[in-house]
C-alpha cells in the first residue's frame, strides 16, 4: 500500500484544488470588463499584423530559434549532467569520468552563453528596425491627415503612438515573444526530463501545478489592473505637466504657484498610490510561487531523500542521490519560466494593446484625397475663382454660404469682417487643408479638386498670424531643407522683405541658433522670417492670414515696404486686421456670417458707406484714441 500512497496524496490534492479553481474562477471572471484592456481588435488579427512588418526579417528569426534551441537544452540537459557527476563522485569516483561530465557540462555552458548573446544582438538589431519602419509609416500616416482630422487629436496623443507605443512594441519584438516561446519550451523539456528520471518525483512535482495556475490566473487580473492605473496616471500627469509648463507665464503673472504645485502633487501622490498597488501585486505573487518552489524541495526532500535511503523502489525506479540533485535544479528551472510566463504574458498584453493604437492611426484614412484622375499643376497664372461655395465645420452648421469671387492674375484681394465671419476658411479651402461641401474653387479654370494635393501647395506660399520656426538655424526655418536653395537666394529674399536689416546685426548672421519655437526673435522678426521663407520659394500665389497683427512698433514699417514689394510677385490674398494695411489692394471682400456683403477699393466701399465704412472709422476712432492716450501718458 505503502507505494500507492504518493499517488492518493497527488490525486486527492489535484481534485481539491481543482474545485478551489473553479470556485475561483467563476468569482473572478466577470471582472474582466473592469480591466481596461478591451480591445476592438482581437489577438489573431493583432499579431497578423505585426508579422507583416517582421516578414521580411523571418531569416534571421529564424535564426534566433535555432540558437535559442541550444539555450534550451542547457537548462534541461545541465541538471542531468550535474546528477551524474553527483553519482560518480557518491560511487566509484574515477576522475576522467568526472573529467568528461565537466567538459561537457562546461561546453553546453560556453555554447549556450554564446547563443545567448547572438540571440541578444540579432533581435535588438531586429526589432528596432522593424519599429524603425513602424515610426516612418506612422509619420508619414501622420502628414497625410487633413486639418480637421489633426485637430480632433491631442499632439500629446500623436507624440505618444509614436514614441511609447512603439517601443512596447520593441519589447515585444526583443524581448517578450522569444523569451515567451522559450519558457514554454523549457517548461516541456523540464517536465519530459523529470519523467524520463522519476515518475514518482515528477508526479509530486505536478500536485503543485493547481497551485501554479490559480495564482496565475488570479495575478494576471489584478496585474492588468494595477498596470492600467498606472499607465492612466502618468499618461494624466504627462498631460497635465506638459499643459502648465507651456502655460507657466500665466501662472507667474497671476501668482498662482501654490494652487497649480497642490494640483501636481495630488496628481503624483495618484501616480504612487498606483505604483504602490502594482508593486504589492507583485509583492504578493512572487512569494507565493517561491513558497511552491520551497514546499517543492520540501516535499523532494522527504520524499526522495526517504525513498533513497529505504532503497525503495516505485514503478520500476530507484531514487538515486544523482537523481536528486537533478530534481532539486529541474525544481527551479521548471518554476522559473512559469513566474516569468505570468508576468510576460500581461506584458504582451500591454503591447498588444499599444500595437492597437498604433494601428488605430495607421488606418485612418485621410479626409481629403487625391481623386484618381488628378493631375499635375504646371505653370500657375494665380487666376482664383470661388463658385458658390459652402462649407461647414459641423453639419448643418455653415460657415460659409453660397460664396463667389474672382481674383485675377497678379491682383491682391482683401477680406475683412468680424470673427467668424468666415475669412481664414476661404484661405484653408484654397490650400485644400478642408473639403468643402458645396461649388467649386477653381485655379486657373481648374477645378482644386482634380489637382493633386501636393501640386496645388506647391504653388502657394502661406504667411500665418501665429509663425512656427523651427528648432534649428535661420537659414535652416528659410530654406526648409530644400538642397537647391542656395545661401545667395536665401539672403535676396531676406533684402526683398527687409529681413536683412536685423539678420546682419546677429553674430552669426543666417547661422544664428532658432531655440524652440524662435522665442529668441519678436514677433515682428519672426514674421520677416516667415516672408523671405515664402519668397525663396517661390509662390505663384501668395496668403497672408492676419500676418500683420501683434506686430512691434520697430518693424511695423519694415513690414509694410515688405508687403507693398510682394504683391508685384504675384497673386495675394490677404486677411487683415488692420485695415490701413490693405488700402492699396485691388479688391476688398467684406464678409458677415459666412456672406459677402460688399466688395471693391478702399475708396469705392468708403462711398459706399456700408459695413465696410462702418469698421473703418470704428478702428480709426480707436487707433485715435489709443494715440491720444500714449500721448497723455
Amino acid at each position: 500500500m505503502y507505494e500507492y500512497y504518493p499517488l492518493i496524496v497527488v490525486g486527492a490534492i489535484v481534485g481539491l484544488f481543482s474545485l478551489v479553481l473553479l470556485i475561483a474562477y467563476l468569482t473572478v471572471k466577470d471582472k474582466k470588463q473592469t480591466m481596461g484592456f478591451e480591445r476592438q481588435i482581437g489577438d489573431r488579427e493583432i499579431m497578423g499584423r505585426l508579422l507583416h512588418y517582421a516578414k521580411p526579417y523571418l531569416t534571421r528569426f529564424l535564426l534566433v530559434g535555432a540558437v535559442m534551441l541550444f539555450t534550451i537544452a542547457y537548462d534541461v540537459v545541465s541538471p542531468f549532467i550535474i546528477g551524474r557527476i553527483e553519482e560518480t563522485v557518491a560511487g566509484d569516483f574515477e576522475m576522467p569520468h568526472i573529467y568528461r561530465a565537466l567538459a561537457v557540462y562546461v561546453s553546453i555552458l560556453i555554447v549556450s552563453m554564446v547563443c545567448a548573446y547572438i540571440q541578444a544582438v540579432v533581435l535588438q538589431k531586429t526589432g528596432q528596425r522593424i519599429i524603425s519602419v513602424m515610426r516612418e509609416d506612422l509619420f508619414v500616416k501622420i502628414e497625410s491627415l487633413s486639418h480637421e482630422q489633426l485637430n480632433a487629436i491631442p499632439v500629446g496623443k500623436l507624440v505618444t503612438r509614436v514614441t511609447n507605443d512603439t517601443n512596447a512594441i520593441s519589447m515585444m519584438f526583443t524581448n517578450l515573444l522569444v523569451n515567451f516561446v522559450k519558457n514554454i519550451f523549457v517548461i516541456i523539456g523540464v517536465f519530459a526530463a523529470m519523467l524520463v528520471l522519476s515518475y514518482e518525483l515528477t508526479l509530486m512535482i505536478l500536485c503543485f501545478v493547481p497551485f501554479i495556475v490559480l495564482f496565475t490566473v488570479i495575478f494576471r487580473k489584478f496585474s492588468r489592473r494595477a498596470y492600467r492605473k498606472v499607465k492612466d496616471c502618468t499618461t494624466d500627469i504627462n498631460t497635465y505637466l506638459s499643459e502648465n509648463l507651456s502655460g507657466i507665464k500665466i501662472t507667474q503673472i497671476f501668482n498662482r504657484e501654490e494652487v497649480k504645485m497642490q494640483e501636481f502633487r495630488e496628481k503624483s501622490n495618484a501616480l504612487g498610490r498606483a505604483k504602490q498597488e502594482q508593486i504589492l501585486v507583485f509583492g504578493i505573487f512572487r512569494p507565493l510561487v517561491y513558497m511552491l518552489y520551497v514546499s517543492s524541495i520540501l516535499c523532494l526532500l522527504y520524499l526522495g531523500g526517504r525513498g533513497y535511503l529505504e532503497h525503495q523502489v516505485f514503478m520500476g525506479q530507484v531514487i538515486t542521490s544523482g537523481m536528486l540533485v537533478s530534481f532539486y535544479m529541474y525544481i527551479s528551472k521548471f518554476y522559473n519560466p512559469i513566474q516569468n510566463l505570468a508576468e510576460q504574458f500581461n506584458w504582451l498584453q500591454s503591447a498588444f494593446a499599444s500595437a492597437e493604437k498604433v494601428f488605430a492611426i495607421l488606418d485612418m484614412e485621410p479626409v481629403i484625397q487625391d481623386a484618381p484622375d488628378a493631375v499635375e499643376l504646371g505653370t500657375v497664372r494665380g487666376e482664383i475663382e470661388f463658385r458658390d461655395v459652402w462649407f461647414s465645420y459641423v453639419e448643418g452648421e455653415w460657415v460659409l454660404k453660397g460664396v463667389s469671387f474672382h481674383v485675377m492674375p497678379k491682383e491682391t484681394v482683401a477680406f475683412v469682417g468680424s470673427t467668424g465671419s468666415g475669412k481664414t476658411t476661404i484661405l484653408s479651402l484654397l490650400c485644400r487643408n478642408y473639403e468643402f461641401q458645396k461649388g467649386e474653387i477653381l485655379i486657373d479654370g481648374i477645378d482644386i479638386r482634380k489637382i493633386k494635393i501636393s501640386s496645388l501647395r506647391r504653388h502657394f506660399g502661406q504667411m500665418l498670424q501665429d509663425v512656427f520656426l523651427f528648432s534649428g538655424t535661420i537659414r535652416s526655418n528659410i530654406a526648409l531643407r530644400a538642397e537647391h536653395i542656395s545661401d545667395e537666394e536665401i539672403r535676396e529674399a531676406c533684402r526683398y522683405v527687409n529681413a536683412d536689416h536685423f539678420i546682419d546685426k546677429l553674430e552669426k548672421g543666417l547661422d544664428e541658433e532658432v531655440r524652440e519655437r524662435g522665442n529668441n526673435f519678436s514677433a515682428g522678426q519672426r514674421q520677416l522670417l516667415s516672408f523671405a521663407r515664402t519668397i525663396v520659394h517661390k509662390p505663384a500665389v501668395m496668403i497672408l492670414d492676419e500676418a500683420t497683427a501683434n506686430i512691434d512698433t520697430e518693424t511695423e514699417l519694415l513690414i509694410q515696404d515688405s508687403l507693398e514689394k510682394m504683391q508685384n510677385i504675384g497673386t495675394m490674398l490677404m486677411v487683415a486686421h488692420r485695415l490701413s494695411t490693405i488700402q492699396n489692394a485691388d479688391n476688398i471682400v467684406v464678409l458677415s456670417h459666412g456672406k459677402i456683403v460688399e466688395q471693391g477699393t478702399h475708396q469705392e466701399l468708403l462711398e459706399k458707406r456700408g459695413k465696410y465704412y462702418k469698421l473703418y472709422h470704428l478702428q480709426y476712432r480707436k487707433e485715435e484714441m489709443e494715440r491720444k492716450k500714449g500721448g497723455t501718458g
